[in-house]
């Protein structure tokens, strides 16, 4: 009966060993997303709303690879950005409504206004992260209009 219930130990002891470790990688991986989630929103409000492009930076990686096509990769096009606005939209400012993760990707749903007292514009940012840093970006936007065909909201 002994040698019976060794066997038996051993193997329950190793499906809990891989069980522990399993919730060890989605804990370190919750954990990961977590800190791209904050390094996306730290990287938003010191660029977009601070208007603080070194600041922003940062929070960028060895390369930035912009998908906008009205803007330039790399940090200095994000810095040409972030002159633009600064020269331009001084009091611009966008409010993150939402921020979703999914492994190296944080997605923000944004109501950004340039102008103070316009609609503004509904924005969904894509950021890719590799090893904590942003590396890729993708937006799109879309004008709030004045007459909506619904009462929904864009937020």
């Amino acid at each position: 009966m002994d040698c019976v219930l060794r066997p038996r130990a051993a193997i329950a002891a190793t499906i809990l060993l891989a069980l522990a470790s399993l919730g060890a990688s989605a804990a370190s991986a919750e954990t990961q997303q977590e800190a791209n989630r904050k390094a996306v929103l730290a990287f938003y409000e010191k660029g977009l709303n601070q208007k603080d492009a070194d600041g922003a930076l940062a929070y960028v990686g060895d390369r930035y690879v912009q998908h906008n096509p009205n803007a330039a990769d790399g940090p200095d096009g994000f810095r040409k950005f972030i002159a633009f606005l600064r020269e331009k939209f001084p009091n611009s400012h966008s409010e993150i409504k939402r921020s979703f993760v999914d492994g190296d990707y944080v997605i923000l749903h944004v109501h950004a206004v340039r102008e103070p007292g316009t609609r503004g514009t509904a924005i969904i940012d894509i950021f890719k992260l590799e090893n904590g840093k942003i590396v890729e970006h993708w937006d799109v936007g879309q004008p709030i209009p004045e007459n909506p065909a619904n009462n929904n909201t864009m937020f």
